[in-house]
């Protein structure tokens, strides 16, 4: 009887998923400092307003990354479905990317629009250990250390990604199959945008109101504060509510909160994550899918 308690207990902890967290990707300005004059260190700055660039200035060394041009792809619809492989090859070899280079990202975005960048690398089988995010981004290098305006030159690369890996980019007919149509219950879908644009309180990037039908709302940016993450006891809480035997499927507008949303559930143990290409901006604006809003995920002629 005893083991069977036992066993029960073992399931139960697996499946309510304690908090594994491993942040080994993120670092900080320190850590920067020690390596930014390595051989094989390619920096990537993302900003928000990606002027600032040549303006306010980025760390020495930073390569400019525009982050809708760059981790887009600009001839889709919407322009941040994900870019192929090809055009994110290009990319990164433009950056100065190889195989064996050490990948630093930073933004001032709490991390939001590197997560994007660190995605695309997962995506398409860049050795994750070899890529870093800088945490604190620009406040963090800034507070210590000082910021040029000169545009860094540097080398082509020659990186060779990988065929993208499917098992993590869902569509919207996986998310009309899966959760509006069958509620799969082995299957979470996470809007991962602030909540007042959840409920359909504030619409913004699209024509409808509200959330898919089924979307549990978790603001990925509440993850963090002043720039860097909260506690690994803090993050677990914020995702109790998620079983890490679950499929979660995420989306936000255009693809930065939802990737830092991935980001930390990928750093917290979580195996079955999967975004959703296009996301808010391309269900928002089909007018023939349904739309829920206000507090619950299910509501109106979608609440049965």
């Amino acid at each position: 009887m005893k083991k069977i308690v036992l066993s029960f207990a073992l399931l139960l902890s697996f499946i309510a998923g304690p908090v594994q967290a491993n942040r080994d990707f993120l670092v900080d300005a320190d850590w920067l400092v020690e390596h930014i004059e390595d051989d094989n260190l390619v920096i990537l700055e993302v900003r928000y307003h990606p002027h600032r660039y040549y303006t306010i200035g980025h760390i020495p060394g930073a390569v400019q990354v525009q982050r809708f041009k760059d981790l887009g792809a600009n001839n889709g619809n919407p322009i941040m479905k994900i870019p192929s492989k090809e055009n994110f090859q290009m990319r990164l070899r433009n950056w100065g990317v190889n195989d064996n280079s050490t990948v630093v990202i930073y933004d001032d975005s709490s991390t939001a629009l590197a997560s994007r960048a660190y995605f695309l690398l997962d995506l398409f089988g860049f050795n994750m250990d070899q890529v870093k995010i800088l945490g604190g981004g620009t406040i963090e290098w800034s507070a210590f250390e000082e910021m040029t305006k000169e545009a860094t030159q540097h080398k082509v690369g020659h990186v060779t990604l990988k065929e993208r890996d499917d098992s993590k980019v869902i569509e919207w007919t996986n998310v009309y199959d899966d959760v509006v149509s069958r509620r799969d219950p082995s299957v979470v879908l996470l809007d991962a945008r602030p909540h007042d644009m959840y409920t359909g309180k504030v619409i913004k990037h699209s024509i409808l109101a509200g959330h898919i039908p089924g979307a549990i709302n978790i603001v990925s940016l509440d993850g963090t504060e002043s720039q860097k993450w909260i506690s690994e006891e803090s993050l677990g809480e914020m995702y109790q509510s998620i079983g890490k035997d679950k499929t979660v499927y995420l989306y936000c507008h255009d693809g930065f909160r939802m990737s830092l949303a991935y980001v930390q559930l990928k750093s917290l143990g979580y195996k079955d994550i999967r975004l959703y290409d296009g996301g808010w901006s391309h269900w928002g604006n089909r007018l023939t899918l349904p739309t829920v809003e206000g507090e619950k995920p299910y509501a109106g002629d979608y609440d049965l």
